[in-house]
């Protein structure tokens, strides 16, 4: 099955199409044509790291041009010119930084200037990178090879295998370690069978069974109240309402919502929006709480087979591969309204209490911990022992045992960090030192001290605004991540725009096969075309906010780079998720998991990274592994930059189209489709 060209018209009153007859094929024509005359770019896993290296790229001159071959004398000369044009280029950079710093130093509008200097040394740095990569030639353009069948379902920095053979034992295999042998170069093909994904909310509910890594077996003998509402039929996984496994559920939050004290369910009035579903099953504790207004995210182990997360995101439900055995989740403190774990298989009382902490830490004040497991009914001696450790050591971290039925148990933690200087000498963890402290740890081992007592994000979440109100932040609630209104309101105005613009590009791309009679307009695009949303660069979460407000029926995983500035602790805040990570490291999730990726200047971002350790391809074939067959990629960037990575595509084999801004003349829109390419069968 093949992709649709994108050959409709495009509407949109705040962009502009350059050359809108031609449809996608005719773009890459383009590209392929420029490239012949020289002007297009490449691969760039060289000129990123090192934007001088087409400097050096000469070959020696051969014996004949030594010997008076006039293309011997021109390749000298060119040498020349191209040493000279390095030395000139180094130069200006050393005289224009101590020129900076002196006019810094002595005028009060040093801070200004320092900011146009900023511009222009990105500028420099762009232009340097498209000089450089033209440098290379067409010799090196060509498309990648699709990777072998073993990495349909692979997860780079999640190699149990050679974790063991590294020496990582108890646990910690299955831990995230990045090295240099996680990256791919080659393009991820979906499994034979691959079925593209039903529609929300139908996706929900059914799933096309070959599209997961799964056997029959796992389906039929899944333990939990969770996982047992699956059901084999033909070739689809069903996770039907209509079950009586869904009253086990719908039972199973009421008694939660009992334990808390909360009425007629509403866990929106208690001041819980966001939940941490630690070994979530396969999503459907998640599934029931969206229709509360509640924002479940599922962190589970990677697993090889009958994965958690990768049967609850092609089910259009947040999810993320998490492990926190021995290193601190990508999350700041005082993430999470609320934390679940129904038989998830983590030992609460091992490492003398350490999970717990790492628990606390990422739990707001005022949030509670749900624990549902065997253990808390424990009888025998070694159990008993285990369960009054657990009980006995959130005590002496400020939790307040609420209650206790069945099998379950609900703690709150406390709302005052005097608790914790009220406590007895030697009695639990200590907090931590302001040094240790960090609010928004990226992978840090995990340490025995209690964090997030320092924040000025320390709010009880009663005292919180209510969802939805709570995604607009007024001026105090700004205050504490140092933003003012103005610039929060003008972002939120702007993605109100740049949303209306996207569904006007895209509705007509993937509606084109709506039938359609002379004279009418074009059929309004359903509010469910895209589910699963990767925003690259989340800023604000300005993307996620536009999207809710358009009432589309998206989640946004909202990442925030860690080159750039951290906005996560707001954005988890605002009651949207996220998390955060380094694009130049694979992401935590499976292959084919979202409908739609959108990077926002993080092209511009990575630029700025002198250092960088990865190339715009690197990052381009990690979208291509997260990307469904069929999904969408939209990149606004720079003029020069958008240029550089629709060169790019081409390699990758997507269909691609750049799209002015009117609003801007620097900023230009990449369109990009990817292809459902599928393997032959054997």
């Amino acid at each position: 099955m093949s992709s649709m060209p994108l050959q409709r018209g495009i509407s949109g009153g705040g962009v502009r199409v350059s050359d809108s007859s031609d449809d996608l094929r005719d773009s890459q024509m383009k590209d392929k044509t420029d490239l012949i005359r020289g002007r297009s770019i490449t691969d760039t896993s060289l000129t990123l790291r090192f934007p001088f290296a087409f400097l050096f790229n000469n070959q020696p001159p051969s014996k004949t041009g030594d010997n008076g071959d006039p293309r011997g004398k021109h390749r000298l000369i060119l040498l020349f010119l191209k040493i000279s044009l390095f030395l000139i280029v180094v130069l200006a950079l050393i005289g224009s930084f101590w020129w900076t710093l002196s006019i810094s130093a002595s005028s009060p509008r040093g801070g200004h200037v320092y900011h146009n200097y900023r511009r222009l040394q990105e500028q420099l740095v762009s232009d340097l990178l498209d000089i450089g990569e033209i440098s290379v030639g067409p010799s090196r353009w060509k498309e990648l090879e699709y990777c072998d069948v073993e990495a349909e379902n692979y997860v780079p920095c999640f190699n149990v295998s050679e974790n063991l053979a590294l020496g990582y034992t108890n646990g910690d295999e299955n831990d995230r370690f990045c090295g240099s042998g996680s990256k791919q170069d080659c393009l991820v093909l979906p499994p034979v069978d691959y079925k593209v994904p039903l529609r929300w909310p139908t996706g929900k509910d059914v799933i096309w069974f070959r599209n997961v890594k799964i056997t029959a077996e796992e389906v039929l003998t899944s333990g939990s109240i969770n996982k047992r509402m699956m059901m084999m039929d033909d070739d689809q996984i069903s996770f039907r309402s209509a079950s009586p496994m869904f009253d086990e559920v719908e039972d199973y939050s009421h008694q939660i919502a009992q334990m808390i004290g909360i009425k007629n369910d509403n866990f929106i009035e208690a001041g819980v929006r966001t939940i941490l579903d630690i070994g979530c099953g396969y999503g459907s504790f998640g599934a029931h709480l969206l229709s509360k207004q509640l924002l479940t995210m599922c962190i589970a182990n990677y697993e090889a087979s009958g994965s958690q997360v990768q049967l609850t995101l092609e089910r259009g439900l947040p999810a993320m591969i998490a492990s926190f055995i021995s290193k601190q989740l990508p999350y700041p403190s005082l993430s999470f309204d609320m934390l679940h774990c129904s038989t998830c298989g983590i030992d609460w009382d091992q490492k003398d209490g350490l999970l717990l902490v790492e628990i606390d830490r990422v739990l707001k004040p005022g949030g509670f911990f749900v624990w549902t497991s065997p253990l808390t009914n424990a009888r025998s001696k070694e159990d008993l022992k285990r369960w009054n450790f657990v009980r006995d050591f959130t005590q002496s971290i400020c939790w307040t045992l609420l209650s206790q039925q069945d099998k379950t148990v609900v703690w709150k933690k406390t709302i005052k960090t005097k608790c914790y200087s009220a406590r007895k000498p030697g009695v639990g963890p200590s907090v931590c030192s302001k040094g240790h402290d960090v609010e928004s740890p990226y992978y840090r081992p995990l340490q025995m001290c209690l964090g997030g007592t320092r924040s000025r994000r320390w709010v009880p979440i009663e005292g919180r605004t209510r969802w939805p109100s709570r995604s607009n932040m007024n001026k105090t609630e700004l205050s504490l991540y140092g933003l003012h209104p103005e610039e929060v309101g003008e972002d939120a105005a702007n993605w109100k725009v740049n949303v209306r613009d996207y569904w006007s590009l895209l509705s007509p791309l993937i509606f084109s096969d709506h039938p359609k009679r002379p004279g009418d307009e074009d059929p309004s695009p359903p509010y469910n075309m895209l589910r699963n949303v990767l925003d690259m660069n989340a800023q604000f979460g300005g993307l996620n906010s536009a999207l809710l407000e358009a009432k589309k029926s998206v989640w946004v995983m909202n990442v925030v780079p860690t080159a750039g500035p951290n906005h996560l602790p707001m954005i988890l805040d605002r009651g949207f998720v996220g998390v955060l990570h380094d694009w130049c490291e694979a992401f935590p999730s499976y292959p084919r998991t979202y409908d739609l990726v959108h990077a926002d200047n993080l092209l511009t971002l990575q630029t700025s990274k002198l250092r960088s350790s990865c190339s715009f391809m690197q990052i381009f074939t990690e979208i291509d592994r997260l990307l469904r067959p069929e999904g969408w990629v939209i990149i606004r960037d720079t003029a020069q930059l958008v240029e550089t990575a629709r060169a790019l595509t081409t390699q990758l084999k997507w269909e691609a189209r750049v799209i002015e801004v009117e609003s801007s003349s620097e900023q230009r829109l990449l369109i990009c489709q990817k292809p459902f390419a599928k393997r032959q069968s054997i």
